[in-house]
């Protein structure tokens, strides 16, 4: 039931999340550092990873550069502007006491999360939209073959790196300090998710325990969206990954975010 507040009108979910939303999207577009890593730093490192797969034989991946750049890029916009934005602003929230403040009202803990996470994450899904159009119009790389593993595995990395950006936030003390603490899952996910190299490419047990990653179930799933499927057991895996990781951090941080100032 939705609650009323106390000029009597009545509040729903949605509109405590607009609130919310729209309240983050005006600091995050005041904050001239966090919008250069949203807008533009996805787009410097696609054009860094094309330069780098020209060292790669993408032959045994079924893939050209282009592909390997465009599919590569969606998991670097999702890393880059939901992940490392995210902890930041959820640290720099907490700092302030805005995070303690908004729990003494109506907003749920989830939606508070969620609320501070939607620009952040709405900017993300435009620029993989854009990427996707690039990929189609410019790079003529075809339309994606499965458009449902796509768009899942793309909605799988938004739901999994706001949680890992939630737990990595409660581990760090302050927004000059996420440069740090965000740095493992970055330098794990680039070198070992299919980022920069497509695991297809990798020795065989080296890829074994790069599919065990948390983005590695979702660069599964976008890549077997826009090429084609793999064997059920590829799916199934990939799926599992991804589920994985979600379950355990959302799981972690119900249980240790901090919702109060680290002094």
């Amino acid at each position: 039931m939705a609650a009323t507040t106390a000029t009597g009108a009545r509040s729903t979910t949605a509109g405590r999340l607009t609130a919310l939303g729209r309240a983050e999207l005006t600091l995050l577009v005041r904050n001239r550092t966090a919008l250069f890593v949203a807008l533009l730093m996805p787009l410097l490192m696609v054009l860094a990873m094309k330069s780098s797969l020209d060292r790669v034989d993408l032959g045994k991946a079924g893939m050209t550069m282009a592909g390997a750049a465009v599919t590569g890029g969606i998991g670097m916009v999702l890393l880059l502007v939901v992940h490392l934005n995210l902890v930041s602003t959820y640290v720099a929230r907490r700092e302030e006491l805005v995070l303690k403040r908004l729990r003494t009202g109506e907003v749920s803990d989830r939606e508070i999360l969620a609320g501070t996470a939607l620009p952040g994450v709405g900017l993300a899904l435009v620029q993989c939209l854009v990427l996707v159009a690039a990929g189609v119009t410019v790079l003529d790389l075809g339309a994606p073959e499965r458009p449902d593993l796509l768009i899942g595995g793309i909605a799988a990395g938004v739901v999994l790196l706001t949680a890992l950006a939630a737990l990595t936030a409660a581990v760090t003390r302050t927004v000059e300090s996420s440069q740090i603490t965000t740095m493992p899952m970055f330098m794990i996910s680039v070198a070992g998710s299919g980022l920069l190299v497509p695991l297809e490419v990798m020795p065989e047990k080296m890829a074994a325990v790069c599919e065990l990653l948390p983005l590695s179930g979702v660069m599964m799933l976008v890549r077997a969206g826009w090429f084609g499927a793999g064997d059920n057991g590829e799916l199934i895996t990939a799926v599992g990954t991804a589920l994985a990781w979600t379950v355990v951090s959302v799981f972690a941080v119900q249980r240790w975010f901090r919702w109060e100032p680290r002094r």
